[in-house]
């Protein structure tokens, strides 16, 4: 999602859907879902707003898988590369489902642990039923809305309407009501910032959300949740992540529990391990305000040394930022140029994120 979010035919939409074109919401189609890419004050405001305050956005679109009995934590132990005897019921963990021939990304997923065996795993949008084939368990999308809550003042700001809901940390997840509603929290998010991810049964999604823009909370939409995204580096997938993309590619590998015996995909990615990547996950700065974009030529001099997977224009920092797949030895520091329709956009390699995590 280096501009806009890929134009599909919208399939589902959101129990929020009628809140958001109340609101003069910019839809578009993604990943099979109609969704506000922006509202009216524009995708920079919205922004700046989870920078310096608090905005909720709807992702009502993203999957939820309920696996649940007495094998659940040992299905998912085998599907996904993280190891969840690291954390406990109660957490929350990010993770990765692998092709097993060539352990590329098919998504990448967190997992909820909800209680002793139930587990809320979140797919990618377009993903759910991927994931559901490999773990099993049962699809629950079109039974909640999940609403985000982001920005340093999120918390504060919720507070006042949903306090419990405020009090759950980082990658902890909690079942809690609100007004009588139970609903499930967890301390995550993809923005950088502080915050909460709220699953609320459909019916109740209405409420909470006036409830919460009451609170101050502004309204944002996928096309700033993409640019907050890029300025913290976070991966989207079809773009860091993908087909013929492995996590030590994107520079996961922190995900990926070695001590576990076995995982999907366990053996093609050590066998890359072992040879050695052939290219790497790098952050671009370009000078100025015009944006890198994705699919655009990295070079050094003439020679072309990688691909953007992601670029834009940096609200918070005020010149084009850029994700690439780039040869592994460029080092930090080092003069690049982007190719954008012949023109050439000077920029360096650089340390991410962009913008640093809260």
């Amino acid at each position: 999602m280096g501009g806009p979010p890929d134009l599909d035919d919208p399939v589902e939409t959101s129990p929020l859907d009628a809140v958001h074109r109340s609101l003069g919401a910019k839809m578009v189609a993604f990943g099979g879902w109609d969704m506000p890419l922006s509202y009216e004050t524009g995708t920079i405001d919205e922004h700046l707003a989870c920078r310096n305050d608090a905005v909720v956005f709807d992702v009502s679109h993203l999957g939820t898988v309920r696996v649940e009995g007495d094998d659940a934590d040992q299905r998912l132990q085998w599907a996904l590369t993280n190891d969840l005897s690291k954390i406990a019921p109660g957490r929350a963990q990010y993770t990765h489902l692998l092709d097993e021939d060539d352990a590329s990304v098919l998504d990448d997923i967190i997992v909820w642990w909800v209680d002793d065996q139930i587990f809320d795993v979140m797919p990618n949008a377009s993903n759910t039923d991927r994931v559901r084939a490999a773990i099993g368990g049962t699809e629950t999308t079109r039974d909640r809305a999940v609403l985000a809550v982001q920005g340093p003042l999120a918390k504060e700001r919720l507070a006042t309407v949903f306090p419990l809901a405020a009090e759950v940390g980082r990658f902890r997840v909690c079942r809690l009501d609100w007004e009588g509603v139970h609903c499930v929290v967890a301390g995550t998010g993809y923005t950088g910032e502080a915050g909460v991810e709220i699953s609320v049964p459909a019916a109740s999604a209405g409420d909470l959300w006036a409830a919460i823009t009451g609170a101050g909370i502004v309204p944002a939409g996928l096309g700033a949740r993409d640019t907050l995204r890029l300025e913290a580096a976070l991966p989207l997938h079809g773009h860091e992540l993908g087909a013929g993309i492995t996590s030590l590619q994107a520079g996961l590998g922190w995900v990926v529990a070695w001590s576990k015996e076995e995982f999907r995909g366990r053996e093609a990615l050590a066998a890359e391990r072992d040879r050695g990547v052939s290219r790497i996950l790098r952050g671009i700065a370009t000078d100025g305000r015009r944006p890198p974009r994705a699919d655009c030529a990295v070079l050094v001099g003439d020679d072309t040394v990688g691909v953007v997977t992601s670029g834009n224009f940096s609200p918070v920092l005020g010149h084009g930022i850029a994700l690439a797949f780039v040869t592994p030895d460029l080092a930090i520091g080092t003069v690049v140029s982007v190719d954008v329709r012949g023109s050439r956009l000077p920029g360096r390699i650089v340390d991410t994120p962009f913008v640093a995590k809260r």
